[in-house]
Protein backbone atom coordinates (compact mmCIF):
# COMPACT_ATOMS: atom_id res chain seq x y z
CA UNK A 1 0.00 0.00 0.00
CA UNK A 2 0.93 3.38 -0.96
CA UNK A 3 2.32 5.36 1.86
CA UNK A 4 0.16 8.37 1.79
CA UNK A 5 1.14 12.43 2.44
CA UNK A 6 -0.09 13.84 5.21
CA UNK A 7 0.38 12.53 8.56
CA UNK A 8 -3.51 10.60 10.11
CA UNK A 9 -3.99 11.94 13.70
CA UNK A 10 -4.88 10.00 16.34
CA UNK A 11 -7.16 12.44 17.23
CA UNK A 12 -9.32 14.79 15.25
CA UNK A 13 -12.59 16.91 16.32
CA UNK A 14 -15.41 17.18 13.36
CA UNK A 15 -18.23 19.68 12.43
CA UNK A 16 -20.15 20.58 9.68
CA UNK A 17 -22.70 23.51 8.08
CA UNK A 18 -24.66 22.75 11.97
CA UNK A 19 -22.23 23.90 14.06
CA UNK A 20 -21.40 27.07 11.65
CA UNK A 21 -24.64 28.02 11.39
CA UNK A 22 -25.17 27.62 15.18
CA UNK A 23 -22.14 30.18 15.76
CA UNK A 24 -23.16 32.35 13.60
CA UNK A 25 -26.97 32.49 14.87
CA UNK A 26 -25.26 33.51 18.33
CA UNK A 27 -23.09 36.16 16.98
CA UNK A 28 -25.56 37.60 15.47
CA UNK A 29 -28.27 37.64 18.12
CA UNK A 30 -25.54 40.64 20.10
CA UNK A 31 -25.04 38.32 23.03
CA UNK A 32 -21.84 36.19 22.67
CA UNK A 33 -20.97 35.27 26.53
CA UNK A 34 -23.11 33.15 29.44
CA UNK A 35 -26.65 33.52 28.24
CA UNK A 36 -29.19 31.51 26.58
CA UNK A 37 -27.72 28.75 24.85
CA UNK A 38 -25.48 28.12 27.88
CA UNK A 39 -29.20 27.60 29.97
CA UNK A 40 -30.17 24.97 27.21
CA UNK A 41 -27.33 23.10 26.78
CA UNK A 42 -27.27 22.55 30.84
CA UNK A 43 -30.64 21.50 30.69
CA UNK A 44 -30.40 19.12 27.84
CA UNK A 45 -27.18 18.11 29.12
CA UNK A 46 -28.41 16.99 32.81
CA UNK A 47 -31.23 14.95 31.23
CA UNK A 48 -29.47 13.45 28.89
CA UNK A 49 -26.86 12.25 31.54
CA UNK A 50 -29.41 11.64 33.95
CA UNK A 51 -28.76 14.03 36.83
CA UNK A 52 -30.99 16.58 38.54
CA UNK A 53 -28.14 19.67 37.62
CA UNK A 54 -25.68 20.43 35.36
CA UNK A 55 -23.31 23.56 35.48
CA UNK A 56 -21.48 24.32 32.31
CA UNK A 57 -17.55 25.52 33.05
CA UNK A 58 -14.86 26.14 31.01
CA UNK A 59 -12.91 23.07 31.03
CA UNK A 60 -13.17 19.58 32.78
CA UNK A 61 -10.57 20.48 35.01
CA UNK A 62 -12.12 23.78 36.39
CA UNK A 63 -14.87 21.74 36.64
CA UNK A 64 -12.97 19.17 39.14
CA UNK A 65 -11.25 22.45 40.88
CA UNK A 66 -14.83 23.98 41.45
CA UNK A 67 -16.04 20.93 42.83
CA UNK A 68 -12.76 20.81 45.27
CA UNK A 69 -13.66 24.22 46.62
CA UNK A 70 -17.05 24.23 46.89
CA UNK A 71 -16.80 21.05 49.32
CA UNK A 72 -14.72 23.40 51.77
CA UNK A 73 -12.41 20.82 52.93
CA UNK A 74 -8.80 22.12 54.20
CA UNK A 75 -5.95 19.96 54.32
CA UNK A 76 -7.18 16.67 53.45
CA UNK A 77 -6.08 13.95 51.07
CA UNK A 78 -6.98 12.99 47.44
CA UNK A 79 -6.93 9.27 46.00
CA UNK A 80 -6.04 8.87 42.14
CA UNK A 81 -5.70 6.65 39.61
CA UNK A 82 -2.32 6.09 38.42
CA UNK A 83 -3.15 5.72 34.55
CA UNK A 84 -4.87 9.50 33.82
CA UNK A 85 -4.43 12.73 32.36
CA UNK A 86 -1.66 14.85 35.03
CA UNK A 87 -4.76 17.21 35.42
CA UNK A 88 -6.51 14.93 37.67
CA UNK A 89 -3.58 15.05 40.08
CA UNK A 90 -2.69 18.38 39.74
CA UNK A 91 -5.87 19.89 40.24
CA UNK A 92 -5.74 18.79 44.44
CA UNK A 93 -2.35 20.49 44.30
CA UNK A 94 -3.82 23.83 43.41
CA UNK A 95 -5.93 23.09 46.50
CA UNK A 96 -3.15 22.40 49.07
CA UNK A 97 -4.33 19.25 48.78
CA UNK A 98 -1.98 16.27 48.67
CA UNK A 99 -2.23 13.65 45.78
CA UNK A 100 -2.68 10.06 46.81
CA UNK A 101 -1.99 7.82 43.31
CA UNK A 102 -2.81 4.52 44.00
CA UNK A 103 -2.62 1.36 41.07
CA UNK A 104 -5.09 0.61 38.64
CA UNK A 105 -6.93 -2.52 37.56
CA UNK A 106 -5.12 -4.73 34.94
CA UNK A 107 -8.27 -5.78 32.61
CA UNK A 108 -9.80 -2.33 32.50
CA UNK A 109 -6.94 0.28 33.59
CA UNK A 110 -9.57 2.14 36.12
CA UNK A 111 -8.29 2.87 40.01
CA UNK A 112 -7.86 -0.19 41.98
CA UNK A 113 -10.68 -0.60 44.58
CA UNK A 114 -7.72 -2.93 46.99
CA UNK A 115 -5.37 -0.40 46.42
CA UNK A 116 -7.50 2.28 47.29
CA UNK A 117 -8.31 0.15 50.86
CA UNK A 118 -4.32 -0.23 50.73
CA UNK A 119 -3.20 3.50 50.67
CA UNK A 120 -6.37 5.26 52.23
CA UNK A 121 -5.10 7.69 54.95
CA UNK A 122 -7.32 9.26 57.54
CA UNK A 123 -7.59 12.37 55.97
CA UNK A 124 -8.40 10.74 52.66
CA UNK A 125 -11.68 12.80 52.16
CA UNK A 126 -12.19 12.83 48.05
CA UNK A 127 -11.59 9.74 45.16
CA UNK A 128 -11.49 10.69 41.77
CA UNK A 129 -11.99 8.08 39.39
CA UNK A 130 -11.37 8.20 35.86
CA UNK A 131 -13.68 6.30 33.20
CA UNK A 132 -10.53 5.37 31.53
CA UNK A 133 -11.29 5.44 27.18
CA UNK A 134 -15.18 5.65 28.15
CA UNK A 135 -15.17 2.07 30.44
CA UNK A 136 -16.35 2.72 33.70
CA UNK A 137 -14.16 2.35 37.06
CA UNK A 138 -15.89 -0.14 39.86
CA UNK A 139 -18.42 2.10 41.96
CA UNK A 140 -19.78 -0.55 43.70
CA UNK A 141 -16.46 -1.82 45.02
CA UNK A 142 -15.43 1.84 45.34
CA UNK A 143 -18.47 2.72 47.76
CA UNK A 144 -17.51 -0.65 49.91
CA UNK A 145 -13.76 0.57 50.73
CA UNK A 146 -14.54 4.60 50.52
CA UNK A 147 -16.37 6.51 52.32
CA UNK A 148 -15.96 9.53 51.76
CA UNK A 149 -16.64 11.66 48.61
CA UNK A 150 -16.56 10.24 44.90
CA UNK A 151 -15.82 12.51 41.96
CA UNK A 152 -16.45 10.63 38.91
CA UNK A 153 -13.86 11.70 35.32
CA UNK A 154 -16.20 10.94 32.83
CA UNK A 155 -13.89 12.91 30.25
CA UNK A 156 -13.66 10.04 28.13
CA UNK A 157 -17.45 8.93 28.73
CA UNK A 158 -19.75 11.06 27.02
CA UNK A 159 -21.68 9.45 26.76
CA UNK A 160 -21.87 5.80 28.04
CA UNK A 161 -25.08 4.83 29.61
CA UNK A 162 -25.12 4.75 33.35
CA UNK A 163 -22.04 6.95 32.87
CA UNK A 164 -21.90 9.72 35.98
CA UNK A 165 -24.20 8.28 38.25
CA UNK A 166 -21.50 5.96 40.31
CA UNK A 167 -20.06 9.13 42.22
CA UNK A 168 -21.36 11.96 43.99
CA UNK A 169 -20.46 14.54 40.94
CA UNK A 170 -19.75 14.47 37.21
CA UNK A 171 -17.38 16.34 35.05
CA UNK A 172 -17.57 15.89 31.94
CA UNK A 173 -14.74 17.65 28.61
CA UNK A 174 -16.11 19.11 25.31
CA UNK A 175 -12.37 19.21 24.66
CA UNK A 176 -11.53 19.60 21.13
CA UNK A 177 -10.43 15.78 20.67
CA UNK A 178 -13.09 14.28 23.08
CA UNK A 179 -16.38 12.67 21.71
CA UNK A 180 -18.45 15.40 21.80
CA UNK A 181 -16.18 18.34 20.92
CA UNK A 182 -16.74 22.21 21.38
CA UNK A 183 -13.07 23.44 21.18
CA UNK A 184 -12.75 23.59 24.99
CA UNK A 185 -15.43 23.28 27.91
CA UNK A 186 -16.93 21.21 30.33
CA UNK A 187 -19.92 20.65 32.56
CA UNK A 188 -20.48 19.62 36.08
CA UNK A 189 -23.57 17.30 36.71
CA UNK A 190 -24.68 16.35 40.23
CA UNK A 191 -27.91 15.27 42.03
CA UNK A 192 -26.91 17.35 44.75
CA UNK A 193 -28.70 20.95 44.88
CA UNK A 194 -26.70 22.70 47.29
CA UNK A 195 -23.42 21.58 45.38
CA UNK A 196 -24.58 22.51 42.30
CA UNK A 197 -25.59 26.21 43.27
CA UNK A 198 -21.97 27.14 44.98
CA UNK A 199 -20.52 25.68 41.75
CA UNK A 200 -23.01 27.61 39.74
CA UNK A 201 -22.02 30.68 41.59
CA UNK A 202 -18.69 30.62 41.94
CA UNK A 203 -18.23 30.32 38.14
CA UNK A 204 -17.76 34.28 37.71
CA UNK A 205 -16.48 35.51 40.99
CA UNK A 206 -19.41 34.66 43.18
CA UNK A 207 -21.75 36.79 41.00
CA UNK A 208 -25.17 36.25 39.93
CA UNK A 209 -24.82 35.80 35.52
CA UNK A 210 -25.20 39.17 33.66
CA UNK A 211 -28.09 37.08 31.80
CA UNK A 212 -29.58 35.63 34.62
CA UNK A 213 -30.16 39.72 35.98
CA UNK A 214 -30.63 41.16 32.58
CA UNK A 215 -33.46 38.87 31.43
CA UNK A 216 -35.29 39.09 34.97
CA UNK A 217 -38.19 40.86 36.69
CA UNK A 218 -36.65 44.20 37.11
CA UNK A 219 -33.79 44.39 34.21
CA UNK A 220 -33.65 48.01 35.78
CA UNK A 221 -31.51 46.45 38.66
CA UNK A 222 -29.13 44.38 36.30
CA UNK A 223 -26.15 46.25 37.53
CA UNK A 224 -26.62 45.61 41.49
CA UNK A 225 -25.76 42.24 42.52
CA UNK A 226 -23.98 40.71 45.69
CA UNK A 227 -20.97 38.85 46.32
CA UNK A 228 -21.23 36.57 49.64
CA UNK A 229 -18.39 33.88 48.83
CA UNK A 230 -14.70 33.84 46.38
CA UNK A 231 -15.20 33.27 43.12
CA UNK A 232 -13.52 32.32 39.91
CA UNK A 233 -13.63 33.08 35.68
CA UNK A 234 -14.99 29.39 34.93
CA UNK A 235 -18.11 30.16 33.42
CA UNK A 236 -18.92 28.84 29.77
CA UNK A 237 -20.08 30.87 26.51
CA UNK A 238 -22.65 30.92 24.24
CA UNK A 239 -20.05 30.53 21.56
CA UNK A 240 -19.04 27.52 23.33
CA UNK A 241 -22.44 26.53 23.84
CA UNK A 242 -23.96 26.48 20.47
CA UNK A 243 -21.27 24.24 19.52
CA UNK A 244 -22.24 21.80 22.30
CA UNK A 245 -25.73 21.53 21.07
CA UNK A 246 -25.17 21.17 17.78
CA UNK A 247 -22.55 18.34 18.58
CA UNK A 248 -25.00 16.54 21.47
CA UNK A 249 -27.21 15.89 18.27
CA UNK A 250 -24.80 14.16 16.42
CA UNK A 251 -23.83 12.33 19.44
CA UNK A 252 -25.29 8.91 18.59
CA UNK A 253 -24.32 8.86 15.64
CA UNK A 254 -20.74 9.56 15.99
CA UNK A 255 -20.37 7.31 18.84
CA UNK A 256 -21.91 4.39 16.18
CA UNK A 257 -18.52 4.95 14.09
CA UNK A 258 -16.27 5.11 16.81
CA UNK A 259 -18.26 1.70 18.04
CA UNK A 260 -17.69 0.43 14.11
CA UNK A 261 -13.69 1.54 14.12
CA UNK A 262 -13.14 -0.33 17.93
CA UNK A 263 -14.85 -3.44 15.69
CA UNK A 264 -12.85 -3.18 12.95
CA UNK A 265 -9.52 -3.28 15.00
CA UNK A 266 -10.80 -6.24 16.94
CA UNK A 267 -11.66 -8.05 14.17
CA UNK A 268 -9.27 -7.68 11.77
CA UNK A 269 -5.64 -6.24 13.84
CA UNK A 270 -3.23 -8.84 14.43
CA UNK A 271 -3.70 -11.00 17.47
CA UNK A 272 -0.29 -10.64 19.20
CA UNK A 273 -1.93 -7.32 19.36
CA UNK A 274 -3.96 -7.26 22.57
CA UNK A 275 -7.51 -5.80 22.32
CA UNK A 276 -9.28 -3.55 25.31
CA UNK A 277 -12.16 -3.86 26.86
CA UNK A 278 -15.12 -2.76 25.12
CA UNK A 279 -16.08 0.60 25.25
CA UNK A 280 -18.92 2.75 24.41
CA UNK A 281 -17.28 5.92 23.52
CA UNK A 282 -14.55 3.93 22.25
CA UNK A 283 -12.56 7.84 23.28
CA UNK A 284 -9.33 6.33 22.78
CA UNK A 285 -8.36 2.62 20.97
CA UNK A 286 -6.43 1.74 23.94
CA UNK A 287 -4.52 -1.77 22.18
CA UNK A 288 -1.70 -3.47 24.52
CA UNK A 289 1.84 -4.58 22.83
CA UNK A 290 3.86 -6.92 24.84
CA UNK A 291 8.11 -7.14 24.07
CA UNK A 292 9.22 -9.99 22.49
CA UNK A 293 12.95 -10.14 22.05
CA UNK A 294 15.10 -13.05 21.72
CA UNK A 295 18.95 -13.81 22.16
CA UNK A 296 20.98 -12.61 19.22
CA UNK A 297 23.13 -15.79 18.05
CA UNK A 298 26.38 -14.04 18.27
CA UNK A 299 26.13 -13.31 21.78
CA UNK A 300 26.04 -9.78 21.63
CA UNK A 301 22.81 -9.63 23.65
CA UNK A 302 19.07 -9.21 23.53
CA UNK A 303 17.64 -7.81 19.79
CA UNK A 304 14.09 -6.73 19.92
CA UNK A 305 11.63 -8.15 17.88
CA UNK A 306 8.64 -6.34 18.20
CA UNK A 307 7.80 -3.54 20.92
CA UNK A 308 4.98 -0.84 21.95
CA UNK A 309 7.66 2.00 20.94
CA UNK A 310 9.13 0.56 17.65
CA UNK A 311 5.43 0.37 16.52
CA UNK A 312 4.76 3.44 17.45
CA UNK A 313 7.90 4.43 15.33
CA UNK A 314 6.78 2.11 12.40
CA UNK A 315 3.31 3.65 12.10
CA UNK A 316 4.58 7.18 11.92
CA UNK A 317 7.24 6.74 8.73
CA UNK A 318 4.11 5.69 7.36
CA UNK A 319 2.14 8.64 8.49
CA UNK A 320 0.40 7.41 11.28
CA UNK A 321 0.37 8.88 14.56
CA UNK A 322 -0.22 7.09 17.60
CA UNK A 323 -0.01 8.12 21.37
CA UNK A 324 -0.04 6.94 24.93
CA UNK A 325 -2.72 7.22 27.64
CA UNK A 326 -1.34 7.63 29.36
CA UNK A 327 2.75 8.22 30.94
CA UNK A 328 1.74 7.14 34.89
CA UNK A 329 1.27 9.97 37.06
CA UNK A 330 4.07 9.09 39.25
CA UNK A 331 6.09 9.58 36.86
CA UNK A 332 6.21 13.01 36.91
CA UNK A 333 8.68 15.21 39.47
CA UNK A 334 5.58 17.15 41.58
CA UNK A 335 3.66 13.94 42.24
CA UNK A 336 6.64 11.47 43.28
CA UNK A 337 5.00 8.44 45.52
CA UNK A 338 7.20 6.47 47.49
CA UNK A 339 5.40 3.32 46.66
CA UNK A 340 5.24 0.40 44.02
CA UNK A 341 2.76 -0.05 40.69
CA UNK A 342 2.75 -3.75 39.94
CA UNK A 343 0.08 -3.44 37.34
CA UNK A 344 0.95 0.10 36.44
CA UNK A 345 4.58 -0.61 36.14
CA UNK A 346 3.62 -3.40 33.64
CA UNK A 347 0.99 -2.44 31.71
CA UNK A 348 1.79 1.09 30.55
CA UNK A 349 4.67 0.63 28.30
CA UNK A 350 2.15 -1.94 26.49
CA UNK A 351 -0.07 0.92 25.73
CA UNK A 352 -0.58 2.15 22.02
CA UNK A 353 -3.49 4.45 21.27
CA UNK A 354 -4.42 3.82 17.49
CA UNK A 355 -6.23 6.35 15.44
CA UNK A 356 -10.03 6.70 16.48
CA UNK A 357 -12.33 9.56 15.67
CA UNK A 358 -15.09 10.84 13.70
CA UNK A 359 -13.01 12.37 10.82
CA UNK A 360 -11.55 9.61 9.74
CA UNK A 361 -13.03 7.68 6.42
CA UNK A 362 -13.33 3.85 5.88
CA UNK A 363 -9.96 3.76 3.23
CA UNK A 364 -8.19 5.35 6.95
CA UNK A 365 -9.36 2.61 9.09
CA UNK A 366 -8.03 0.51 6.24
CA UNK A 367 -4.57 2.05 6.13
CA UNK A 368 -4.30 1.61 9.72
CA UNK A 369 -5.38 -1.95 9.89
CA UNK A 370 -2.69 -2.76 6.78
CA UNK A 371 0.62 -0.90 7.88
CA UNK A 372 -0.51 -2.64 11.91
CA UNK A 373 -0.71 -6.12 9.92
CA UNK A 374 2.39 -5.41 7.86
CA UNK A 375 4.07 -4.32 10.93
CA UNK A 376 4.28 -8.05 12.72
CA UNK A 377 4.03 -9.56 8.93
CA UNK A 378 7.67 -7.94 9.04
CA UNK A 379 8.81 -9.75 12.33
CA UNK A 380 6.97 -12.90 13.33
Amino acid sequence: MKIREKMLPVLQPKGGKEEIKALQEVIESGWWGKGPKVAEFEEKFAEMVGHKYAVAVTSASHGQDLIMKALGLKGIDVINPAISFIATAMIPLWNDFTSNIVDVKRDTLCIDPQDVERYKKPNSEVLIAVNQAGVSADYEELRKVFGGFILEDTAHSCYTPGAGLGGDAAVWSFQAVKTMPTGDGGMITTNDKQLAEKCREMTWFGVSSTWSRASGAKPGYAWDYQVDLVGYKYYMIDIIAAIGLEQMKKLPENLKFRRHIQDRYNNELHPLLERPPHSETVQYYVARLEQNRKYAPDGSGFTTIYDRDSLIDYLADKKIHTSVHFKPLYMYSPLKQNRDYPVCKTEWVKLISLPCHNAMLEEDIDYVIYWVNKYFDERV
